[in-house]
């Protein structure tokens, strides 16, 4: 007889001698979703004896698990900004380092509901970003843009789940092609990982986000090139303009955005201090 503590002690074991980070984490949040239980009602159960049919759906999610796939995809949801999101594999799975461009753009904003407020989000997925942004600006609205249609229906989903249904549009396009109307804030973390290092990323990465959220061509630098081409063909006078980069990437983004019209873009970096953001306001002034 295998009780519950042992259970996720004996997965946590397996999952560290695999190569996850996070053993004892990824154990215990698989377990809580077996066992249909809170955090607080695990730690409660920890010493009761696991039920066979709960075991047989750790042991399925351990396997998934155990072939890297990420915590987040075998759950289909993730926390971003304070807001849960569905996901699909069609969409990137947010990552925490995704929530500084959100940060930076409502600081950039500053305090206001955002009333009247035209946001624009471009290669949209689970729609994390734009949803995030409309939760903290009630007056706001936006539109968010993908190529995959299946991306475009996470985002939906999550749109009005999260109570932002209403003021939150969602089409198929590729950048800003075809893209008509004027907007107030542009925001994107399109795919910045140069060609040639797709086959160095991590598996949880490799081979579960999509490709097409991921590859940005030569030196990952394609989607920012064609986002900008056309930039000032939707942005208002004064609009904000920012992108989540990769790693090196900040001064050759930086240079793409002021030579297209954005003046005094500045490189943000996050928590470990690798520049993650790039942003400014639309002149139409190239310099």
């Amino acid at each position: 007889m295998t009780s519950v503590g042992e259970a996720i002690r004996n997965l946590a074991r397996r999952l560290g001698a695999a190569g996850v980070a996070t053993p004892m984490l990824d154990a215990r949040l698989l377990a809580e979703a077996a066992l249909n239980l809170s955090h607080a009602e695990l730690i409660l159960r920890e010493t009761d004896v696991m039920a066979p049919d709960g075991m047989v759906r750790l042991e399925a999610m351990a396997a998934r698990r155990l072939a890297r796939e990420p915590v987040s995809r075998i759950l289909g949801r993730r926390e971003f900004h304070g807001l849960e999101f569905a996901i699909n594999r069609y969409v990137l799975d947010p990552r925490p380092d995704s929530e500084l461009l959100v940060d930076t753009v409502l600081a950039a904003l500053g305090p206001g509901d955002g009333a009247g407020l035209r946001i624009l989000d471009l290669g949209t997925g689970s729609g994390c970003l734009l949803i995030s942004l409309l939760a903290a600006l009630p007056g706001a609205r936006g539109l968010g843009v993908d190529i995959s249609e299946e991306a475009l229906a996470c985002a939906r989903g999550n749109a009005v789940r999260l109570g932002v249904g209403e003021r939150a549009g969602f089409v198929r396009a590729n950048w800003l092609s075809g893209l008509e109307g004027r907007f107030d804030v542009l925001v994107s973390n399109p795919p910045y990982i140069g060609t040639d290092e797709l086959d160095r990323l991590q598996p949880e990465v490799a081979r579960y986000d999509p490709v097409l959220a991921l590859d940005g061509g030569a030196r990952g630098l394609e989607p920012y090139r064609a986002i900008m081409k056309e930039a000032g063909r939707v942005m208002t006078p004064g609009g904000l303009v920012f992108f989540e980069i990769g790693a090196g990437q900040g001064f050759d983004v930086r240079r793409l955005m002021r030579g297209s019209g954005v003046a005094a873009a500045r490189i943000h970096a996050d928590l470990a201090g690798l520049d993650r953001v790039v942003g400014g306001r639309f002149t139409g002034n190239s310099s």
